[in-house]
């Protein structure tokens, strides 16, 4: 499975420029935005943030991850 987290982006293209500011405009802890923000184990990121984050973004839970079955990259 391959998850493409596309958070660093949109942040850059919104001119959010720290994971401190991420934290004001969600209303979310560090904790709670770390495997995000750091790009690991994004499976295990609760719905939640995913859906709070995408709302003080505005963008889609499509836009802020894109997820590739295993097996399609190799096909193409």
């Amino acid at each position: 499975m391959s998850i493409k987290n596309n958070l660093r982006l949109i942040m850059a293209e919104q001119r959010i420029n720290s994971l401190t500011e991420l934290m004001e405009k969600t209303g979310l802890s560090r904790n709670a935005l770390k495997k995000l923000w750091h790009d690991e184990d994004l499976e295990t990121v609760k719905i939640g943030t995913l859906l709070k984050v995408c709302d003080a973004l505005n963008v889609r839970l499509s836009d802020l991850l894109e997820y590739e079955p295993i097996g399609k990259a190799s096909k193409d």
